[in-house]
């Protein structure tokens, strides 16, 4: 029995440790990218969730974001619910946002830290940050019609 745990162990290990890119974007790229957000640069979107559940909530109108992939390569991702926002503070704290949930006003990112807590959120300022990496947590939210 303990031979088998270990194995399903191992394998969930390999299968988490290589199926979650992890995308990187500059601190200048994303302040380009995402500026000063105003009301009007909301909408609102409906999201199922794993167990069926739907909830709505405002996120950005951008559909993508611009960053860097593990070879140093420019890439597109695509906003979805499952994407995850990893920030490194320059005193080594970290933090996780669900990507369409940020909110960038003045030098500050405001983000969610949960789907189910909206009450949880946190604002950390940009020039405090060292890293910005975007990585799909492979969770199973996806945008619906209402």
């Amino acid at each position: 029995m303990r031979r088998l745990f270990n194995i399903f162990q191992t394998y969930f290990i390999l299968l988490f440790a290589t199926s979650c890119a992890t995308y990187t974007i500059p601190k200048d790229s994303f302040r380009a990218q995402f500026g000063n957000m105003a009301n009007e640069d909301f909408h609102e979107v409906y999201v199922r969730g794993p167990v069926g559940d739907s909830y709505s909530y405002k996120t950005f109108k951008r559909d993508s974001i611009q960053c860097i992939d593990k070879n140093g390569t420019e890439t597109f991702l695509v906003k979805k619910p499952s994407l995850e926002m990893r920030i490194t503070e320059k005193n080594g704290k970290k933090t996780i946002f669900y990507f369409d949930r940020i909110q960038v006003i003045d030098d500050n990112i405001i983000g969610h830290q949960s789907r189910f807590a909206g009450s949880l959120t946190k604002t950390i300022s940009i020039g405090s940050i060292s890293l910005i990496e975007i990585q799909d947590g492979k969770k199973n939210f996806k945008y619906v019609e209402k």
